[in-house]
């Protein structure tokens, strides 16, 4: 039987559920950088030939961490499916001779690297400039057309990102910036690999983006992400995600699987996420690539990565499409053939939709709720706010215990500041956005309020 080293870090799909994936096609062994969810230890047990927390000192040098282990156990491939641990387990990889990323996994992890790269094939994406100081920062804003974008070259989430309007805007973005890294370092949500990564940033215009003219019905986001993977160096896309409008300054808020957009918009925009991907030169990893849609059909690339979307999304992919993404990806690093899909897969092929639901403190338009609420799944749950058909489930690891206060929002922290991740499957995806549109309104008003007497402690 093939073995695989799991590397768990913060961030991917929820650990209970990957895991799974991959100890139904080997044997696996788990490195844990973080510390598991309370709700995966007991899967982890279970699933697990062995799970190894190593002591600080020993990952000060993580590619020798994972090189070490991974002979130790006799490993035939190595996976991760976080962002803060891709680059250190496609060097480990490469290192040993086994299937990965490849050396150019940085370009897919360095946002700065990975501009560069686009900007010199030529690919719709938004002007750009690194910076390293405040200095930097006031040159590169006066080189572009304000509002700008700072914004962490290494975060995920949405983290860290800060809308400058104008020159006196600069030095507080700047400070909050660098103590938003900082503060998610200390939450386990920052890279691993790449020291004094978290004082890299860059500097964008932000495009306008719209999703009129792209969508029938009202209410999604102004874009949307190619969900798919690199097998032996060839991008093979598997389907679209749509989303919701995000929460300012950029937090995404929901993402809806498949996407409702015609069959030749879907290969417009694939064309583009291909010609990304393809720029970047991986070599066998998933992939999660973001595109901005405008007026008149206009495109531009956000942001790619060397690994699948976070959150729910391949959970969603394997409801919604019936492919198990992560053991398919097992199979393609441990050599085994693999039956990707020939073509990206739309509705036509879909069995209903899914969609994940990020429990923000904010309204439809992004305004704090008037008053500080208590997290209670039981209180959504029964509230009767669904259409007939739809399921509502919570994401155990990824939300508060029932009775915690829902944390105030936090522009610049992002995502850091959510409550819970709720999953829901409907019958299409037009019903998932008009439900969650009804959970966004109705949360402020039916979670007990902090410090009722009825609210759990």
């Amino acid at each position: 039987m093939s073995t695989v080293l799991f590397v768990y870090a913060k961030g991917g799909p929820p650990l209970g559920y990957a895991l799974s994936r991959v100890a139904a096609r080997s044997a696996v062994h788990l490195l844990a950088l973080s510390t598991l969810p309370p709700t995966a230890a007991p899967v982890a047990e279970r699933l697990c030939a062995s799970v190894l927390s190593p002591a600080g000192t020993e990952r000060d040098d993580l590619v020798s961490l994972i090189v070490t282990r991974a002979e130790a156990v006799g490993a035939d491939a190595i996976v991760t499916f976080s962002e803060y641990a891709v680059v250190a387990v496609a060097e480990a990889s490469a290192k040993l001779g086994l299937a990965g990323a490849g050396g150019r996994s940085p370009l897919a992890r360095d946002k700065r690297l990975m501009r560069r790269t686009w900007m010199q094939r030529g690919i719709s994406q938004p002007q750009f400039r690194p910076v390293a100081d405040e200095q930097e920062l006031r040159d590169a804003a006066a080189a572009l057309h304000l509002p700008v974008l700072l914004k962490s070259a290494w975060s995920a989430g949405s983290t860290a990102h800060q809308i400058i309007r104008s020159a006196d805007e600069m030095p507080a973005a700047w400070h909050r910036a660098n103590a938003v890294m900082a503060e998610s370092a200390e939450l386990g949500y920052a890279e691993l690999h790449v020291a004094g990564a978290g004082g890299d940033f860059l500097v964008e215009e932000i495009v306008q983006g719209t999703a009129d003219g792209w969508f029938e019905q009202s209410g999604w986001g102004d874009y949307v992400s190619v969900e798919g993977v690199v097998a032996d160096g060839e991008f093979r896309p598997v389907c679209l995600s749509g989303r919701m409008p995000t929460v300012a300054p950029f937090t995404e808020r929901a993402g809806i699987t498949p996407v409702p957009l015609p069959d030749d918009t879907q290969r417009r925009i694939v064309a583009l996420a291909r010609d990304a991907v393809d720029a970047l030169g991986l070599e066998n990893c998933g992939t999660h690539t973001e595109i901005k849609l405008g007026a008149d059909g206009r495109m531009w690339v956000i942001e790619t990565a060397a690994r699948f979307g976070g959150a729910m999304t391949v959970p969603q992919t394997e409801e919604v499409f019936g492919l198990d993404l992560i053991g398919m990806l097992v199979d393609q690093l441990l050599g085994r053939p693999v039956a990707w899909p020939a073509q990206v897969l739309t509705s036509q092929e879909a069995r209903g939709a899914a969609g994940s639901l990020v429990v923000l403190a904010v309204d439809a338009a992004g305004d704090a709720w008037p008053d500080r609420r208590f997290w209670d799944f039981p209180t959504v749950r029964d509230a009767a706010l669904l259409s007939a058909g739809s399921r509502l489930s919570v994401v155990a690891e990824n939300s508060l215990p029932d009775g915690a206060p829902v944390p105030v929002y936090d522009a610049a922290a992002g995502a850091n500041t959510m409550a819970a991740l709720c999953l829901l499957s409907a019958a299409d995806p037009a019903t998932v956005l008009h439900d969650f549109q009804a959970l966004v309104h109705a949360l402020p008003k039916i979670l007990p309020l902090a410090g009722a007497t009825e609210a759990r402690s």
